[in-house]
């Protein structure tokens, strides 16, 4: 085994950690209403949406990817996200429906590559997965804010990313599906 596949404990398998740790804060920050609370959630979950971007940026060109890596880091971003947009809904701040099927869709891409690795193929991220992140986490770093700062309505940024990050989502899954059902057949 090569040595970037034996060590767990290097840099990108650490802001995948460090990323998880994120969550009960966002989720304490949340609890806090007002601004500050609504701030500080955002801070730390863009702070925590940076590290996926840095873990998988350092990994890929210093390779240190791991099989700890592969599994760690879409599950960090996965909860990150989907335990965020859940309690976005208890603050009413998201629809409940567009959190069910952003988190459905998540479970059934994974549910899909887990039986391509079955099959003994890999399915790579695809482009449109990417987009959907990035769009997903605006949306929810904007959803977190949700005040009006500097004459910008937060929230209304917030849901229009958020309609953007839902097209994206569905279309990226049924493209996943679409890979997956050509593999398999």
């Amino acid at each position: 085994m090569k040595k970037s596949q034996s060590n767990i404990n290097n840099l990108p398998n650490t802001l995948s950690i460090i990323r998880l740790v994120f969550i009960p804060i966002v989720v304490i920050c949340l609890y806090f209403p007002g601004k500050l609370g609504s701030f500080l959630a955002a801070f730390f979950f863009g702070l925590a949406a940076i590290t996926d971007l840095l873990d998988g940026f350092y990994a890929r060109k210093h390779k240190k990817i791991t099989s700890l890596g592969k599994f760690l880091d879409p599950l960090a971003d996965k909860l990150l996200v989907s335990v965020t947009m859940i309690m976005l809904i208890t603050l009413s701040r998201i629809p409940a429906w567009v959190v069910i099927l952003i988190i459905a869709r998540e479970m059934a891409v994974t549910a899909l590559r887990g039986i391509a690795v079955v099959e003994g193929k890999v399915i790579e991220a695809h482009s449109l997965g990417k987009y959907k992140t990035i769009f997903q986490a605006v949306s929810v770093v904007c959803l977190c804010l949700h005040y009006q700062y500097l004459h910008i309505d937060f929230h209304v940024v917030g849901m229009t990313f958020l309609w953007a990050a839902l097209i994206l989502t569905m279309w990226s899954g049924w493209v996943y599906f679409k890979m997956i059902k050509k593999m398999l057949i």
